[in-house]
């Protein structure tokens, strides 16, 4: 990894919405990013301004179609309300600019195929920082060299709750909950959803099933009422003979068993290293990158993705519009199912890599 001061080509970026969250989670990783921040929009001119300044931007602006016009630009950083993603997506892509913008990416799934449509050879990526966080690219290397066979099934807890009345709610415009989070991260290792089945309990949480079209399952607990700003989140994935757990967002436990025969194994540790379970998960004695949480929510890792891709000349997967597309019709079932089955209409697509 190179901070911004020492990459030799860098990107001219703007940056569209520097609210509290953009202020405390995604500029501060430009500094670990190929980027040039050369101008800054908010509806807010003074809180613009204070950001710019800060960062030494000289240009400044509230019309975020005048910066991508004016402000001589690569690409665009876009952290707003999803209801606006797809019109300044629209202005964005037409100013010949590359996109990446906060999740989700809209309100309807319609609207992200419109910005397929006028996406052309521009580079366009969803934040779905779960999707990037190091734990889950681990998941992903484990299963990508089949050291845990082929994925059986997920098992996956969040805190939220799924509303009621779906259809009314995606006919009006609203945007519901955070499914998005957990959603991302069983698709990044899942693949392609082909059918979801909601269950609502009756007070308050429940669960989501989702089939993929690579024949696993997942299935989502919705822990409403967990306590906030207490652990909770976790994912299982479990593989041939082996599986391998999330906690937290940070720790990542192999689980490989142990050679074992029921009526004869009496050691539970018994000698070699090539079994049993292997766990990472970041220290915290030092003031080291691997801790912050800038790295480990994978908020480095989408915006470093997008650079790169950028860069590189690489056609995005993981957070593209496609990946983006499916999962909004995957979230949009979860809404409209009321214990039934829906299945997708969509073509197979891989996001591990």
């Amino acid at each position: 990894m190179s901070y911004q001061r020492e990459y030799e080509r860098r990107l001219r970026v703007g940056f569209v919405g520097v609210g509290s969250h953009a202020y405390r989670n995604l500029l501060p990783a430009l500094t670990y990013l190929p980027v040039e921040l050369k101008a800054i929009c908010d509806v807010d001119r003074a809180r613009a301004e204070r950001t710019a300044e800060q960062y030494g931007v000289g240009r400044v602006y509230t019309d975020a179609e005048e910066m991508f016009q004016q402000g001589e630009l690569e690409a665009v950083f876009i952290s707003v309300s999803p209801r606006l993603h797809p019109e300044l997506t629209r202005r964005a892509l037409a100013a010949g600019l590359h996109v990446w913008m906060e999740k989700p990416p809209s309100i309807r799934a319609a609207q992200v195929e419109e910005m397929i449509k006028q996406r052309g050879d521009r580079v366009c990526l969803v934040g779905f920082k779960k999707a990037f966080m190091p734990s889950v690219d681990k998941v992903a290397e484990i299963f990508e060299n089949d050291e845990c066979g082929s994925l059986k099934s997920i098992s996956a807890v969040y805190p939220l709750r799924l509303p009621t009345e779906g259809k009314r709610l995606l006919e009006e415009g609203h945007y519901t909950n955070n499914l998005c989070h957990p959603l991302s991260l069983m698709m990044r290792i899942g693949g392609e959803v082909s059918a979801v089945t909601t269950h609502r309990a009756r007070l308050g949480g429940g669960c989501i099933v989702f089939e993929f079209r690579s024949g696993a399952i997942g299935n989502l607990h919705m822990a409403d009422g967990a306590a906030r700003g207490q652990p909770i989140e976790h994912y299982c994935f479990y593989g041939d003979g082996a599986h391998i757990e999330i906690r937290n967002s940070l720790s990542v436990a192999f689980h490989r068993g142990i050679p074992f025969k029921y009526s004869e194994t009496t050691n539970y540790a018994p000698p070699g290293l090539d079994h049993g379970t292997v766990v990472w998960k970041p220290q915290n004695n030092l003031a080291t990158l691997e801790n912050k949480a800038l790295f480990t929510q994978g908020i480095w890792g989408e915006m470093r993705y997008f650079c790169g891709c950028i860069l590189e000349q690489r056609v995005p997967k993981v957070g593209s519009l496609e990946f983006a597309l499916e999962l909004m019709k995957a979230h949009e079932a979860a809404l409209l199912s009321e214990g039934e089955r829906i299945e997708l209409d969509t073509s197979p697509l891989v996001f591990i890599q």
